[in-house]
């Protein structure tokens, strides 16, 4: 078979849009969990790789559930799409992900995967007794000791290790469960896990840094990339480096999979697209749209600047992401944004690939992007649920399979079986 891309449907739980909750068509009351579960089951009808959750340990907008109690609900809801959740390295303990992400992956079969973040949100440090957030470089270091312990402890069993023979004194082979006896900067683990392996060996992990840091952690860590990448030409260019760094890293690299989020509105017709997004645009309320521009830049307050005039110089952040504030600072100076503009363009697409048209249109922007070393897939941003979702998997979907790019049926069982890892 052809190479063919990659897709996960990145979930928010009124789409990514910071007005799609003021849409007509949101429904504030019904159960998330079934708004959810509705959702994934037409992704998996569509023969998506993964549904895929982000995660803050404080609240950021909207009210959200936490990703590994509600990946294990989706995990008896569904049979074959994977289930990748985020964990932060910042605020979490080895042994706990390791757990939670082993257990999910039994649950459902080999179809778990792992978000490894670092926290970029500074409010998080209050809910865990600390008077200030963890810095930049502090919690890259923790980051790249964690992994190793997490995925230490995934090792701890063979895959052959589990006895079925009953006449032994144990369920399971002592020679084939091994210690980890980790001792680190940051973490003393002693181990074993006591979970054993997934059909898939261990979940698939995920990671998403931008910044110089967090491409060396995701080159040696991730089997996954998700990235913000605004154009072509920026996609290539951080495609080939991670692609770079993974092979000096001694890594193959068909490893690790570069997925772009790709914030797309689809219509029937190109005025219908834009009537969609017109829409949205219409309903963002400037305290909202400035509280997430000003928390995406950096976690700096900008509502002493006026939204028509420029965006300020601002510091390096010291306890954001620094690659996207890298990106809306260029973003805001290469075409001289104003405030408004600038929180206006992000409203949808956060900086991500944004794209505004038909089935066809939509599906020409991601086979250039897939052949032309830009990207191996991309991780879907519904601008608001369900109807967001529904137009991308009942329109472009289609159009992808016509074309020989996306699977018109799943041939393995497990997610790393799906991304061909």
């Amino acid at each position: 078979m052809s190479r063919q891309l990659s897709i996960a449907a990145f979930m928010m739980r009124y789409g990514h849009h910071v007005a799609a909750w003021r849409h007509p068509e949101t429904d504030l009351l019904s159960n998330p969990f079934k708004v959810f579960r509705d959702q994934v089951r037409s992704a998996e009808k569509a023969c998506l790789d993964a549904v895929f959750f982000a995660d803050s340990v404080a609240l950021t907008g909207a009210p959200s559930l936490e990703p590994l109690t509600l990946l294990s609900a989706l995990a008896a809801s569904t049979q074959h799409i994977g289930l990748i959740g985020t964990a932060t390295t910042t605020y979490n303990e080895p042994y706990t992900v390791a757990r939670q992400f082993a257990s999910l992956d039994l649950l459902s079969e080999g179809r778990a995967g792992w978000n490894l973040v670092t926290s970029d949100n500074a409010a998080e440090a209050a809910n865990f007794g600390r008077e200030q957030h963890v810095a930049h470089a502090d919690r890259y270091a923790r980051a790249r000791e964690f992994h190793q312990v997490v995925t230490g402890l995934w090792n701890s069993w063979d895959p052959d290790a589990l006895e079925v023979d009953k006449s032994g004194a144990l369920p399971y082979d002592p020679a084939k469960l091994h210690k980890l006896n980790h001792r680190g900067e940051h973490f003393a683990v002693a181990g074993p896990l006591n979970v054993a392996r997934s059909p898939q060996g261990r979940p698939v992990v995920v990671q998403a840094g931008g910044s110089e840091v967090g491409r060396d952690l995701a080159a040696g860590t991730a089997e996954v990339v998700f990235t913000a990448q605004p154009t072509l030409a920026k996609a290539q260019a951080f495609y080939s480096d991670i692609k770079r760094r993974v092979v000096e890293k001694g890594r193959s690299p068909d490893a690790v999979k570069v997925m772009p989020g790709l914030f797309a509105v689809v219509g029937r017709t190109q005025a219908e697209a834009d009537g969609k997004f017109a829409q949205l645009q219409s309903l963002i309320e400037p305290k909202a749209g400035l509280a997430l521009l000003g928390r995406m830049i950096g976690n700096f307050d900008l509502s002493p600047y006026p939204l028509d005039g420029p965006l300020p110089e601002l510091p390096p952040t010291q306890d954001g992401q620094r690659s996207r504030q890298q990106l809306l600072t260029d973003l805001a100076q290469g075409e001289n944004l104003t405030i408004r503009q600038l929180y206006e363009r992000i409203a949808g697409g956060r900086g991500h690939f944004t794209v505004a048209g038909t089935a066809e249109q939509v599906a020409d922007q991601m086979q250039a992007w897939f052949e032309q070393g830009a990207a191996d897939g991309f991780n879907f941003m519904a601008p608001a649920l369900p109807g967001g979702l529904d137009d991308f998997l009942a329109l472009v979907i289609p159009e992808l399979q016509r074309r020989g790019l996306f699977r018109t049926s799943y041939e393995g069982s497990t997610l790393r079986g799906h991304l061909g890892l």
